[in-house]
This record gives C-alpha cells, structure tokens and sequence, in this order.
C-alpha cells in the first residue's frame, strides 16, 4: 500500500464518525482532501462543513458542500485533519501547509477531534518536522531571537502568508520532550499568533493508515 492510500484509507474511516445532520469540521492538507472527497460522497446526510482554510474551503464548495463561516456555527461535533507528527498521546505538530491558526480555532470548538495520517506520521518524540510559528509580520525578527533563546534554529518560510496575512517561521532542531510547555511558552512570544503544537487541544482518536490497514488509536 502507498503512502497515498493510507491516506486515504484513513481518510474514510473518519466518515463513521460523522453524526447524521451536523456541520462538520475540516481541516487542510493533502490527507485532508481526500477526507473532503470521502465527505462528498454523504453530503446529503451533514448539514455542512467549516473550514481551516481557503484552499480547502474551494474544495468542499467543488464538492457542492455548504461552507460555513466559523462565526456562524454554535457546534462543530467533530474536527477531521491529517497531522505533520503525532505522537502515541496523540499531541501532534500541524501547520505545514501553513493553516494552523485556522485548524487550532476549529479544533478547539469541536467536541472530537479526529487525527487522520499514514504510518510515517507517528513518532515517540515531536520535533524532527520543524515546527511552524505564524507570526505578525513586524515581529519576524524578535520572535526568531526569542526562538533560538528556546533552543531552536528558526528559518523563515520565504513566499509564504497566512491566509490570516502573516508569516510562518519553521524552528528546526527541536527535540519536544514537553509538547504542552512549549506551546504555551512560544505562544507567550510578543508577536506570535499561535504555534503548530497541538498539545493543550491534542487529538481525541488517531486513524492510522498501515500497510496493513488503518489502526486506530484513543
């Protein structure tokens, strides 16, 4: 099996989590939009989705499904979105695809949030894929000082905004033995809109598409 179909794999078993009637929260990436495709097929049974991003929120409307804006929603019962690391407590790093200020507000107001990634994703310790920071543009330089001050070699993620029109600084280097202190620790940066560390707000299940089919994990 490819990496791309343990994606996909994993991307339609988050479908049996999806209640009946509901608006549904959908994150960005390409595991993602395969999750977006399996939605598409039982579009007539949700009431809609919510978006982390522009780029997916094009995709579901392609789809012919509603798109709500975030302020327009009360309940989200289940957040789906792929993961650049997840480790077996299911904290995770995000922000690849340079979406995780929009993926942190959806995933706080789900209920559930279910992780969907192939094999290559998990790993015992976070920090090998470098970790995004979204910041205000003026900060850039302050908040990579403050960033190395953390142990970190931060590298400015050229050509690239936000859809929030911000920058994204990936820290290299990092070794995450405690995934919710730095995250509240970057966070508190003058400067920094959020951070890629899903650690407070980690994920409820993890589907893992294998080799040899998707496991999941609580």
């Amino acid at each position: 099996m490819s990496l791309d179909e343990m994606k996909r794999a994993a991307a339609r078993a988050a479908i049996a989590f999806i209640p009946d009637n509901s608006v549904v929260g959908v994150g960005t990436g390409s595991t993602a939009n395969h999750f977006i495709d399996a939605l598409a097929e039982i579009k007539g049974r949700i009431d809609g989705a919510v978006a982390s991003s522009e780029a997916s929120a094009a995709r579901l409307k392609a789809n012919g499904i509603t798109v709500y804006d975030m302020n327009a929603v009360d309940r989200i019962p289940v957040y789906v979105d792929g993961a650049d690391e997840i480790n077996r407590h299911l904290q995770a790093i995000k922000g690849g695809g340079a979406a995780l200020t929009r993926e942190k507000i959806v995933a706080a107001v789900a209920e559930q949030f279910i992780c969907i990634a192939d094999e290559t994703k998990l790993v015992d310790v976070l920090g090998t894929f470098p970790l995004p920071v979204e910041v205000i543009p003026m900060a850039r330089s302050h908040v990579a000082r403050e960033l190395v001050l953390l142990g970190g070699r931060p590298v400015y993620r050229e050509g690239v905004l936000t859809d929030n029109g911000n920058v994204i600084i990936d820290v290299h280097g990092l070794q995450i033995a405690e995934p919710g202190k730095l995250e509240g620790e970057i966070n508190q940066i003058v400067g920094v809109v959020t951070n890629g560390l899903f650690a407070r707000r980690r994920a409820d299940v993890l589907l893992l598409g294998t080799a040899t089919g998707v496991q999941t994990y609580r």
